[in-house]
């Protein structure tokens, strides 16, 4: 039988490494007039319906002011053949760099928010800030998908996800278990 004693303790600075939030995402705003694009690696999925997207996004991101100003961005999800861009991408500063030229990436407008969407991501989610009671404490927006889009060129996107540590994992094989989904039919 294995008890506590069989196990390894996890430093507590590293728990993100464990349970690793969504895909990598970006997300865009405009402000006064300009738009910018981050990487955010730290997101997920809150509720189905009405649906609910939670990001972390501080003070220490140039779109933060943004997002608080404009309470409205476009979560863009990037595939895995643009990883290597998102992630020089992050590593820049919007208020030093225009991520659309450096980057090469072409803004499309969207219908209900002011954001660009990104047509080389799979998919462009429009949402407006919902909650903002998270945000002084943790810089956690609660996201509310106004509009979605996908690439229909892309029918099956690779997308990735940050270890935490600088690796990332790329999406595998889909495993379909919807047969077994007896009580949340209604998802499948």
């Amino acid at each position: 039988m294995i008890t506590v004693k069989d196990l390894r303790p996890h430093p507590l600075d590293q728990v993100h490494r464990l349970i690793e939030p969504g895909p990598v995402i970006l997300v865009t705003t405009r402000h006064r007039g300009i738009p910018n694009v981050m990487t955010n690696g730290f997101n997920m999925m809150v509720r189905h319906a009405p649906p609910l997207i939670a990001c972390t996004i501080g003070p220490w991101d140039h779109s933060y002011q943004a997002l608080v100003e404009t309470g409205e961005c476009v979560v863009s999800v990037p595939t895995a053949d643009l990883a290597a861009t998102v992630v020089d991408i992050g590593n820049c500063s919007g208020a030093d760099v225009d991520k659309f030229e450096e980057f090469d990436l072409t803004a499309v407008t969207g219908e209900q928010v002011q954001a660009p969407l990104v047509a080389e991501c799979f998919a462009n989610i429009e949402c407006r800030v919902a909650d903002t009671s998270l945000v002084a404490d943790y810089s956690l927006f609660l996201l509310e998908p106004v509009r979605a889009w996908t690439d229909p060129s892309q029918p099956r996107p690779r997308l990735f996800h940050h270890r935490g540590d600088g690796t990332f994992t790329l999406d595998g094989p889909t495993v379909d278990l919807k047969d077994r989904m007896t009580k949340w039919q209604y998802l499948t």
